[in-house]
């Protein structure tokens, strides 16, 4: 029997096509940054010579800052009130902040020694995430209160998605594009000038859903549920109480144990695919092409505009296995043809045929495609049961924390890509003469570690509870709820008019 029970959107939840994809432009920069960041620091092996697990580690060592930084702007972008809203004044300068950061941090300085580039990138990455999250945070936030209805929620997430491919388009030309000896010098001159063409995109198209999208929960009415407890939008004064109330919201939201598996798997299926864009480039450049990096490159870029191609018609297939099957059943459909995908880069991948490896990407791309579209809808549906239990909209908490756990995927990939790359055996000055036990080890990782990561997201999705049916009744109940409550404060203000007249 089909897990979602077939419903008609009413036309007040749903979108203009314009409004989704101006919200979609905000993935495409979201992904674009996280994509360069992760795609560039190739940079500092190849044109740095600094050591693969140091390049790692500046993958991750910044993640412990957004393991406090993310969260902390989910509650101050989830409690502020001003006249444009709670989420879009930091959308906005977030954008800004962030392209100039970026660009700032690849104007990499030359003939300085490993230890000054470890710091220098380290300190400026840390920087660059702060004013990353003050874009991303409230963006994702924005996207979960867009709409109420179970099925717009993933259509829209199925447009962002979308929009958010391009920027995995182009990422794996980035290293084509750096090193090209026609446009620059080497590759860190064209770092510096990526960096720039990127910071300019930022700020263009950053600004956009600041500017044209609307909040729907600017104020939303809330409910003790505890007698003689405050509920989270009440007002507080004191820094030591507002910060029990975000340790108390912190604690909330990274208990729910529906959260909590979205959460899971979300860093499985993300940390394998991210292996895979780590790691993928070197055993196409040293295992098929046998060190030639010039061509390698081109063959990197081929892949991921399969990959782009793939993805995209992938994610209105999901969408479809959705409003059909449910959202959690539609997971285990495409993960488990992600799977297939990169099971077959044993076989596709060879120097006998290099054409061959582009048929992998086609079937990979249902991980990251089927992931992005549901994942950001169901965390979406969580939120509404969240605010049934606790009678608090926490959208900002939710999603701050959801897409650090994207973040620390992206970083455990670069890190143990890093640390990986170096068990392997691997040698950047050898070039293409790597030992035979190498490349073994390089392609076993590569196709290994995003199947078993895949496998155990499955696993933790099994007891995802809210199905299409629940969905719909508990947005009945917050309905019934906040119509009372709005009725209870009309009256409320009355009987305090009168008192004031008499």
């Amino acid at each position: 029997m089909s897990e979602a029970a077939a419903s008609i959107t009413d036309p007040k939840d749903k979108l203009s096509f314009p409004q989704k994809f101006i919200y979609g432009l905000g993935a495409f920069i979201n992904n674009l940054l996280g994509a360069a960041m992760g795609t560039m620091t190739i940079v500092l092996n190849l044109g740095l010579g600094m050591n693969p697990a140091l390049v790692g580690l500046l993958g991750a060592l910044p993640r412990l800052a957004d393991a406090f930084t993310d969260p902390l702007m989910g509650y101050i972008s989830d409690h502020t009130k001003s006249k444009w809203g709670r989420r879009r004044p930091y959308i906005f300068a977030g954008a800004i902040v962030s392209a100039i950061v970026f660009a700032m941090l690849w104007q990499l300085p030359r003939d300085q020694s490993e230890n000054f580039y470890f710091w220098f990138f380290l300190l400026g990455s840390i920087i660059f995430y702060i004013a990353y999250t003050i874009f991303a945070t409230p963006w994702v936030a924005l996207g979960y209160e867009l709409t109420p209805d179970y099925h717009e929620r993933t259509r829209i997430m199925a447009v962002q998605n979308f929009m958010g491919q391009f920027a995995w388009l182009l990422a794996p030309w980035f290293l084509w594009f750096m090193q090209n000896e026609m446009l620059f010098s080497d590759l860190i001159e064209g770092a510096s000038w990526l960096a720039i063409i990127i910071a300019i995109f930022t700020v263009c198209i950053g600004v956009l859903p600041a500017i044209f999208l609307k909040e729907r929960h600017m104020a939303i009415p809330t409910l003790k549920i505890l007698p003689g407890k405050k509920s989270a939008n009440e007002d507080k004064k004191g820094l030591v109480a507002t910060l029990a109330d975000f340790f108390k919201g912190f604690l909330i939201t990274i208990k729910f144990k529906p959260f909590l598996s979205l959460c899971g798997a979300t860093f499985l299926i993300f940390n394998g695919f991210m292996m895979v864009s780590a790691f993928q480039s070197y055993v196409i450049i040293y295992y098929i092409f046998g060190g030639d990096q010039s061509l390698g490159a081109q063959y990197v870029g081929y892949a991921g505009t399969v990959s782009f191609v793939a993805t995209s018609c992938v994610i209105f297939i999901v969408t479809k296995l959705s409003s059909t099957f449910g959202k959690r059943k539609a997971f285990f459909i495409s993960i488990g043809i992600s799977i297939f995908g990169y099971a077959l880069k044993w076989i596709c991948f060879t120097p006998d045929n290099p054409l061959l490896l582009l048929i992998p990407p086609i079937f990979f791309a249902f991980g990251m495609g089927g992931l992005f579209t549901l994942m950001g809808s169901m965390v979406a549906d969580v939120c509404d049961l969240d605010e049934l239990e606790t009678g608090e909209r926490r959208e900002g908490m939710f999603g701050s924390i959801f897409w650090w756990v994207v973040k620390l995927g992206l970083a455990a990939a670069l890190a143990a890509g890093g640390f990986l790359l170096n068990a392997t055996g691997f040698d950047v000055a050898l070039g293409g003469a790597q030992t035979a036990d190498t490349l073994f080890y390089m392609r076993l990782a590569d196709v290994l570690v995003p199947v078993l990561c895949s496998v155990v997201a499955i696993w933790m999705i099994a007891t995802y509870p809210i199905t299409e049916s629940k969905a719909v009744e508990i947005r009945r109940q917050l309905e019934l709820r906040r119509g009372k409550l709005t009725a209870d404060e009309d009256s409320t203000d009355a009987s305090e008019a009168d008192l004031v007249k008499a």
